[in-house]
This record gives structure tokens, C-alpha cells and sequence, in this order.
């Protein structure tokens, strides 16, 4: 089996594990390696940043966003070829592109006490059920264990039909070690852990989101233009410098990457950029018009 035959069939058994069971955790997605340099690099930002507030946040737990701003390893998370495929398989039938949603390190400290059950989803008030908002990754820097505060997932309580049930069920522990990757859906139940050990475990959320929903976090704060245009293009795409079809999230009626380039022009004129449906649409309407 070639490489490339290898990774896809990957990518479609833990897609198909996604969305039957509402998560999966895939070992080995990463090199240990990789978080542990992450881990460094962001060592002065966990020191220094202030605990939250607030009992959703946690009080003895610890949050900070604009990673890629602190860390250039962290597009190796949110760039992961199979995590990519999964979240497209997921979300793609409902947007014409996905985009990043968060990226946020969370250290929960101990005495923190387990965290309500929730879906991600309800940040966004549209009707839940005939698809998917978005998918969350929580990619662990020191090894999760159900005493630390390890992730509670609830199984299959995603959809329209888990969302029905009355009972959730007992959750499963998202225990497993840097490098693997926690994966589970906007409609899945789930919350972090008491953490009732002596020592602080640390994580890293990478969450995609449909591109045409306003993201938790402010990409276009987190990451002006200055930053942005360091980035590949692709992960420049996922921080929100692309249009969504129709036209959404323009910059003077353009793709947002223009701002990206090293001669931004002083006036620009607007340009479509509309789905295949709308041109197809504007078309008959011209030839029905004419004359």
C-alpha cells in the first residue's frame, strides 16, 4: 500500500470513528518531539499568564490564545494533514471552506473542580442538527490522566439523535499522552476534569469551525496582516485571510489576502466572488434580460 493510500485510509477510519461515536483519539499524530519543543516555547507564557475567572473558565486553570503569535510549531497542530481531511469530512457538506476557530493552551491546576458538561456548539445560537459546527482537537503537552483532569467525553451524545437523549451516560477519560490527538465534535457532550493530583497538566485546543460563522476567537486581532503575511498561504487561509463564498469576509469588496502582499493599493475595486449556484443564477438572468 503507497503512502499517500495508507494516510487516506487513516484519515476515513477516524473520520468515520468521528462521527459515529461523536470522537476519537488517535495515537501517534504527532511526534512527542514536537509538543515538547511547543511546550518550551510557550514555557514563559504559562508562567505569567494570570488565572481565570469565572466558573465555566475554571478558577484554578490557566488560558491563552494567539499561539501562533508565541509559537510557529503550533501550525504543525493545526496544519496536520489528517486532522485537515477529518474536519472536512465533517463539516465540509455545510461550508464552502472551514477556518480555525481557536487555538488556546490551557493549564488546569490542581483543586480545579471538574468542569460542567457542554457542547461547543451553543456559543453559536442556529439550530443544532442538520449538521455540524465545528470540530475541537485538544492536543495534550503532559499525559492526561482521569485524576489530572484528563477531558470527559461523553459517547455518541453528538447529533440530532444524541442531543435528544435525556441521559448522557457515563463519560469516558481522554487519557493518552503527548502526541496524540483528542478529537471530538461541536455536538458532543463533554468537560474538562477535577484535577486531583499535586501537579498542573497542560494542552493545547486547535478547533475548525464553518467558515462562514463568526470564530471564538478574533483571528483578524490575534494575527494582523504584519504577522499573517509570514505565514504559508494555507495556514494564512485558516486564520481568515480568504473570502467565503458569497463575498463574506471581504476587504473592500476583495479576498482579505491582498493585505498580505507588499504593495497594498491605496483604492481597490470590488470583485465577486460568488458559488457556482449564484454565477449559474446571475447567467440565465443576464440571457433572460437581454433583448
Amino acid at each position: 500500500m503507497s503512502t499517500v493510500t495508507s494516510f487516506m485510509s487513516d484519515a476515513a477510519g477516524w473520520s468515520e470513528q468521528l462521527l459515529r461515536e461523536g470522537y476519537c483519539i488517535i495515537p501517534d499524530a504527532l511526534p512527542r518531539s514536537v509538543l515538547g519543543a511547543l511546550q518550551a516555547d510557550l514555557e514563559t507564557d504559562f508562567r505569567a499568564t494570570p488565572m481565570c475567572q469565572g466558573r465555566f473558565y475554571g478558577e484554578r486553570t490557566k488560558r491563552f490564545g494567539s499561539l501562533l503569535r508565541r509559537s510557529a510549531r503550533t501550525s504543525a497542530l493545526m496544519l496536520n494533514p489528517t486532522i485537515l481531511t477529518m474536519v472536512e469530512a465533517a463539516l465540509g457538506g455545510a461550508c464552502d471552506r472551514i477556518q480555525l476557530n481557536v487555538a488556546q493552551a490551557i493549564e488546569i491546576y490542581p483543586g480545579e473542580a471538574r468542569q460542567l458538561p457542554h457542547r461547543d456548539h451553543d456559543m453559536w445560537r442556529g439550530e443544532k442538527g442538520a449538521h455540524e459546527y465545528l470540530v475541537n482537537v485538544i492536543w495534550p503537552l503532559s499525559p492526561f490522566r482521569r485524576e489530572n483532569g484528563a477531558t470527559l467525553i461523553y459517547p455518541r451524545s453528538h447529533g440530532r439523535d444524541g442531543m435528544a437523549r435525556e441521559d448522557l451516560g457515563e463519560p469516558i477519560a481522554a487519557e493518552c499522552d503527548p502526541g496524540a490527538a483528542i478529537c471530538f465534535l461541536g455536538s458532543t457532550a463533554h468537560g474538562a476534569g477535577a484535577n486531583t493530583t499535586d501537579l498542573p497538566r497542560r494542552g493545547i485546543v486547535i478547533g475548525y469551525c464553518l467558515g462562514w460563522l463568526r470564530s471564538y476567537e478574533n483571528q483578524s486581532l490575534a494575527y494582523p496582516p504584519a504577522i499573517a503575511r509570514t505565514f504559508p498561504r494555507e495556514l494564512a487561509e485558516l486564520v481568515g485571510y480568504v473570502q467565503h463564498r458569497p463575498n463574506l469576509g471581504n476587504y473592500e469588496g476583495q479576498c482579505p489576502s491582498i493585505l498580505l502582499g507588499d504593495n497594498v493599493p491605496e483604492r481597490i475595486g470590488a470583485i465577486d466572488a460568488l458559488r457556482p449556484d449564484q454565477e449559474a443564477m446571475l447567467a440565465t438572468f443576464a440571457d433572460e434580460s437581454e433583448p
